[in-house]
């Protein structure tokens, strides 16, 4: 006696889950990369209506209340903030020099910081031989549209006096 089946499998798979799988996936990852920040600093560039595309590895954050920090970015990712006191600036740059003597190193400061402080930290950077880009926003009258907050950098010329 020959039994028969009254259902036949299929051998085909069905992607239909393995779809709603993938797209889960990539929205979580949407998701969560706008959630990574390269600070926690609250720091109000000013705005320019020039940019470059020079990517420093070394950054030195000056908020308003004239605090520093630095970071330096490796191939492993940014490392945490650094304080810096204002006497350990030079020896910084110094020891960024030694390390890799092509290094740009971008300062973010704060909107509200005094146009001295700015050149006390481009003269110390010039001192050690370091080059120094100002990092900015870009200015509204440039690209037509809102202010973003992608920094944008600008390179800063540094005058010596040769005499």
């Amino acid at each position: 006696m020959a039994l028969k089946r009254q259902h036949q499998t299929l051998s085909m798979f069905s992607m239909a889950s393995m779809t709603d799988i993938i797209f889960l996936l990539l929205i979580f990852f949407m998701v969560t990369s706008t959630f990574v920040f390269p600070s926690a600093l609250e720091v109000n560039l000013p705005q320019s209506s020039e940019q470059t595309a020079i990517k420093p590895s070394t950054r030195i954050y000056v908020d308003k209340s004239l605090n520093m920090y630095a970071t330096q970015t490796n191939d492993i990712g940014e490392t945490d903030l650094m304080p810096i006191a204002p006497e350990q600036l030079e020896g910084f740059m110094q020891a960024l020099k030694a390390g890799n003597p092509n290094e740009f190193v971008a300062v973010y400061a704060d909107e509200e910081v005094s146009y001295g402080k700015i050149v006390e930290i481009l003269d110390k950077g010039s001192k050690q031989g370091v080059k120094i880009v100002l990092a900015t926003k870009p200015s509204e009258a440039t690209f037509g549209g809102p202010v973003t907050d992608q920094p944008v950098t600008e390179p800063v010329p540094v005058a010596t006096n040769n005499l």
